[in-house]
């Protein structure tokens, strides 16, 4: 398995950056059960590492997955060094596609909090940024934080989508592992 980074910004009940406030969101997405929202949708969980594109050593820090950029990099440090600071934030540690259940892979330092399932472009995720797949899972199979908790189940709802809406560009997905620090990030300071 290969381990990426990334850095987001967070979405919860204190959010006050542009975008949809918290309590409308809970309601568009009807998911009345979440606690926060710990995503790798762009749109919900902002991205916060700004790479220098124009430099050819950055490249060496973008993963890229059959041409499209997923937002994901090879090390913290690089995270760190192009991060948008920011005194709370999630820092997270991603595995695309893993291969095994990730529940029990200890990561010194983070948590497990789930899987994603983002569309092939890395940008959208079919979890919770599409209004809902109701034929394909529902709000109860995800998490506190957004997410789905259980290896099998994320791959189920991710061949149910696609059967389900084979014309709908969001609903053909990547699965993703999700780690979160424990520490780093967490300051609401």
């Amino acid at each position: 398995m290969t381990f990426l980074y990334t850095a987001r910004g967070t979405y919860d009940k204190n959010f006050d950056q542009e975008g949809m406030p918290w309590d409308k969101y809970i309601e568009w997405a009807k998911l009345p059960h979440l606690t926060e929202l710990v995503s790798l949708d762009g749109m919900l969980n902002e991205v916060l590492v700004e790479p220098d594109y124009n430099n050819g050593e950055d490249w060496d820090f973008i993963h890229v997955a059959e041409l499209y950029q997923t937002n994901f990099f090879t090390t913290v440090d690089y995270v760190f060094r192009r991060m948008v600071p920011r005194n709370k934030f999630n820092l997270l540690i991603v595995v695309v596609e893993p291969d095994r259940a990730c529940n029990d892979i200890l990561v010194e330092g983070y948590e497990f909090v789930g899987y994603e399932l983002l569309d092939q472009e890395f940008d959208i995720s079919a979890l919770t940024n599409c209004g809902g797949f109701d034929e394909s899972f529902l709000p109860s199979d995800l998490n506190d934080k957004g997410l789905i908790g259980d290896f099998k189940k994320a791959y189920e709802i991710k061949k149910l989508l696609l059967e389900n809406n084979p014309e709908e560009h969001h609903a053909d997905t990547n699965v993703i592992a999700v780690w979160r620090h424990k520490i780093i990030g967490r300051s609401t300071e």
